[in-house]
C-alpha cells in the first residue's frame, strides 16, 4: 500500500476483475456483451479477394458427339462405293424420266431424231398410252389364256389344257388393299403391243414384231411353271397363246346391238422363253 495515493491495493485491476481474471463483485466484464444492444446478424464476412487462394479453373470437357449415322457411319471405301451407287441411280432416273417425257410428248425435234433410242427404251416394259381419255373406249374384254407341252420328270411327254392368266392375276389382286399396277398391266399390255405388231395372220409388222412376240411367249412361260403346269419336275418347251373377247353388255338406253358370244385370237405354237 501505498501512502502518497492514499488508496489501498485490493487486487483489482484496472479493466474491473480480480487478480486471476474473476470479475470484481459488483462489476461487469467489459469483453461480456451488452444486454441492451441488438444482437448482431450472424453473418460471415466475405473473404477478401486479395488474399483468397489462387484457384485455377478446371478446363473444359468436351460433351460427347453424337454417333455418326448414314453414309458418314461407314469407312471411306464403302461411303465412295455408297456416293457411286447412289450417283448412278439418280442418273439412271433421269434418263428414265427423260425417255418416258419424250415418247408421251407430241413429236418435235429431239424426239424424231432419238426416236431409235427412245423406243429401244421404253418397248416393252414401260410402253405409255391414252385409251382412258379415248372418244371411243374399249367396249370388250380381253384375257390371256396359255398352253403347253412338255416332258414330266419321268421323260413322258404332255399336254397341258387351256389356262386363263388373266384371271389368275386378277384373283391374286383381289382383296389387297395396295393392288400392285405392274401385276395389273403387264400381261394386257403384252398382248396389245404383240396384236399391234402382227397383223391378222401373225405375221411381224415393223420392227417391234419379233420383240413382243419373245415377250408375250416369256411372260406365258413364267405365268404357266408357277401355276405347275405339267406337275413337280416337269419342263416346259412350247407355249401356246390365245385372246378370248368378251363383248362389255351395252347400257339399256343404248341402242346398240352387240354380238353375245366370246370370240378367239389363237397364236401359232412357240418355242418356250424364260
Amino acid at each position: 500500500m501505498s501512502a502518497d495515493d492514499g488508496t489501498a491495493d485490493d487486487g483489482i485491476g484496472d479493466d474491473g476483475t480480480e487478480a486471476g481474471g474473476t470479475p470484481a463483485a459488483g462489476g461487469q466484464d467489459p469483453r461480456a456483451p451488452d444486454p441492451t444492444r441488438a444482437p448482431a446478424p450472424d453473418a460471415t464476412p466475405a473473404p477478401d479477394a486479395a488474399s483468397a487462394p489462387d484457384v485455377t479453373p478446371a478446363p473444359d470437357t468436351p460433351l460427347p458427339s453424337a454417333p455418326a449415322t448414314g453414309l458418314a457411319a461407314l469407312s471411306l471405301p464403302f461411303r465412295v462405293v455408297g456416293a457411286l451407287a447412289l450417283a448412278a441411280v439418280l442418273v439412271l432416273t433421269g434418263l428414265h424420266l427423260s425417255f418416258l417425257f419424250l415418247h408421251v410428248a407430241p413429236a418435235n425435234t429431239v424426239s424424231t431424231r432419238q426416236a431409235k433410242a427412245v423406243n429401244a427404251w421404253i418397248y416393252p416394259e414401260f410402253e405409255q398410252n391414252w385409251k382412258l381419255f379415248a372418244p371411243n373406249p374399249i367396249q370388250q374384254n380381253t384375257t390371256v389364256q396359255a398352253r403347253a407341252t412338255g416332258l414330266h420328270a419321268d421323260g413322258t411327254s404332255f399336254l397341258t389344257g387351256w389356262y386363263d392368266l388373266s384371271a389368275r392375276d386378277g384373283a391374286a389382286l383381289h382383296g389387297e388393299p395396295l393392288p400392285s399396277h405392274t401385276r395389273q398391266n403387264v400381261l394386257r399390255r403384252a398382248w396389245d403391243l404383240y396384236a399391234s405388231s402382227h397383223d391378222d395372220d401373225g405375221r411381224p409388222v415393223g420392227t417391234r414384231g419379233e420383240l413382243s412376240a419373245a415377250y408375250l411367249t416369256r411372260l406365258a412361260t413364267q405365268r404357266l411353271e408357277r401355276a405347275g403346269a405339267g406337275g413337280p419336275g416337269a419342263e416346259l418347251t412350247r407355249i401356246r397363246v390365245r385372246a378370248r373377247f368378251t363383248p362389255v353388255p351395252p347400257p339399256p338406253w343404248s341402242g346398240e346391238k352387240l354380238a353375245g358370244r366370246p370370240a378367239y385370237r389363237t397364236l401359232d405354237w412357240a418355242e418356250a422363253h424364260r
